[in-house]
């Protein structure tokens, strides 16, 4: 493991990980707490929950199975070099399995609070099913040998997968019913500001280092991606559609979509719009 050149770097390095690990903690509570005082989901996609749940569940157990297990431990080290550092701290235990309770806390509140007509789709059950199918396949594949490092590697590929898609359906609703609201912008905006403190992070490791390397590659683009689209679709497109007091266009069942082409799915929508019209004699 490479030693530091500079120490209000390292410093900074250290800070800037407790803000962003704090920041990325407390960003579950936003959507939680709108959940409650609203005592309604409606308006936060199921899908997104439940892809969330699977993405913070596998990186869960990634990170406490390398923390706590020494044979994980050794395996790393026998492949990577013993003077590696082990790559999961205390804190990415903490945060994962923070994550996976508080998600897990998310999904109770869709099953005993309003929710209109909005169902979980086949495809987000599919992509679950099929990726646990796939753990549990792994897990057998590598019991024999006791190739748990490798197992890991898969797990840790999910949860960078499920971080590339788990967005989408949420982007995809607030598009059809043109507003946000029921989804909670102060979520977007901690995930991102825990995001910029991971890239100053990197930053200054390239800086001490003379290496961009940390830079290529890093799934972190995505997360940030989809938090400025999120932004935009809150504060730009749909600002005029927020707040108890604004006219919501009409709940869109979300699994429609899937089976259904967009024109016929906006033809609905205008449809149940022009019969709320009243009639002028």
């Amino acid at each position: 493991m490479a030693s530091w050149n500079s120490v209000p770097l390292h410093v900074s390095y250290e800070v800037l990980g407790w803000l962003t690990f704090v920041c990325w903690s407390i960003s579950f509570y936003p959507q939680v707490y709108l959940n409650y005082r609203r005592k309604s989901v409606v308006g936060l996609n199921f899908d997104f929950v439940l892809l969330n749940l699977t993405k913070h569940s596998s990186y869960m157990l990634y990170n406490t199975s390398l923390y706590f297990s020494p044979t994980v431990q050794k395996q790393y080290k026998d492949k990577y070099g013993q003077n590696e550092m082990i790559p999961v701290a205390a804190n990415d235990v903490a945060f994962s399995s923070h994550a996976v309770l508080l998600t897990a806390i998310t999904l109770f509140q869709i099953a005993i609070y309003e929710r209109g007509n909005q169902k979980l789709s086949k495809i987000a059950c599919g992509i679950v099913f099929i990726t646990w199918l796939v753990v549990t396949i792994c897990f057998f594949i590598a019991l024999p040998e006791h190739h748990w490092l490798w197992l890991l590697s898969i797990l840790n590929v999910i949860q960078v997968c499920m971080t590339t898609i788990k967005y989408i359906p949420q982007a995809v609703m607030n598009f059809l019913r043109k507003s946000t609201e029921g989804w909670s912008i102060g979520n977007i905006l901690l995930d991102f500001s825990g995001s910029v403190g991971n890239y100053a992070q990197m930053l200054m490791q390239s800086i001490d280092q003379g290496s961009w390397m940390n830079f290529y590659g890093n799934i972190g683009k995505i997360s940030v991606f989809f938090d400025i689209l999120f932004m935009f679709q809150h504060y730009v497109l749909y600002w005029h559609n927020k707040g108890p007091e604004a006219k919501i266009a009409p709940e869109v069942d979300i699994t429609k979509s899937i089976d259904r082409p967009m024109e016929l799915l906006l033809e609905e929508v205008e449809m149940e719009e022009i019969e709320k019209w009243p009639l002028v004699s």
